[in-house]
């Protein structure tokens, strides 16, 4: 089944994101991500097959893997186990949805780098930087950094694009040292998917992590080290020096920076070619870490 967008009758629609379609459920959260699709921050009106609940398995292995490095927000993804209310749309629901903790989202995108590549390496070309952070000199396209680095972004408004900052400009936006624990969190998750994943012929050149707070705790929330959320690399095509082949929307990119669009919406339709295409590759990555 594919799903572009939900409506349950009686349940709370929260927020619909470019992705997700959130509901609220006394004091938690029903989180369902739907096959839409989103390029140059405009969602395309052709959704994905399959994709949103690619994106929700893959959510929850590394939920139940990485869950003694941090908790996380995730109660169920067993629809035998929601409220009643909610039977009726099982249909809809199954594979594609989480019913989670209510949490106070932190105001910053934990950014974890663990290679040089996107807006990191434009950065690095200009300042021999990436983020305010200095980089060791000759460093190419793509490669592997000495350490993976933590470089913090806003969380824009809709319509707008995050901005990257500095460490120092995120500790002034929480409390205490809650900004030194994200760092130190995202960076051990990275440093264990990482390593779980390049076994399996994936290299995870970055990854995005959100966390929020739970009666006074850290936990993590939203999706975790999906291809939505990271770049995903084929380990076995890898070559440092160039763009990488990757298991992600790329293929619609490049589509759309080859016709005439102005990035502005409305988008206009996929064909079905770059579809079937995006499809297999975002399941290729599942396989290739889940199973």
């Amino acid at each position: 089944m594919t799903v572009y967008e939900t409506d349950f009758q009686g349940i709370k629609l929260l927020h619909r994101g470019k992705v997700r379609d959130v509901y609220e459920i006394d004091d938690k959260l029903l989180i369902v991500a739907t096959d839409r699709l989103s390029a140059f921050d405009v969602v395309l009106p052709t959704p994905i097959p399959e994709k949103g609940r690619i994106l929700t398995q893959m959510s929850l292995f590394w939920f139940e893997k990485l869950k003694d490095i941090v908790d996380n927000h995730l109660i169920s993804a067993d629809i035998h186990e929601y409220p009643d209310d909610l039977k009726a749309y099982s249909d809809v629901l199954a594979g594609r949805s989480m019913l989670v903790r209510k949490a106070a989202p932190l105001p910053i995108e934990c950014i974890v780098r663990g290679y040089i590549t996107g807006s990191g390496w434009k950065d690095y070309q200009l300042t021999g930087s990436v983020c305010g952070i200095r980089l060791p000199d000759g460093i190419l396209e793509s490669q592997q950094l000495p350490e993976p680095i933590f470089t913090p972004s806003t969380k824009a408004a809709a319509g707008a694009h995050d901005e990257n900052i500095s460490f120092d400009h995120a500790k002034g936006l929480m409390e205490g040292d809650t900004a030194e624990k994200v760092r130190d969190i995202s960076l051990n998750l990275y440093r264990e998917a990482a390593g779980y994943a390049r076994d399996r012929g994936v290299i995870i050149a970055d990854t995005k992590f959100e966390f929020g707070m739970v009666d006074g705790e850290i936990i993590l929330i939203d999706e975790v080290l999906t291809p939505d959320s990271s770049r995903f690399w084929p380990a076995d095509e890898y070559e440092a020096g160039r763009p990488q082949a990757s298991f992600d929307k790329q293929f619609v990119r490049d589509y759309l920076e080859s016709i005439t669009w102005n990035k502005q919406p409305p988008a206009p339709e996929l064909p079905d070619e770059i579809v079937a295409r995006t499809t297999i590759r975002y399941e290729e990555a599942l396989k290739r870490i889940v199973s």
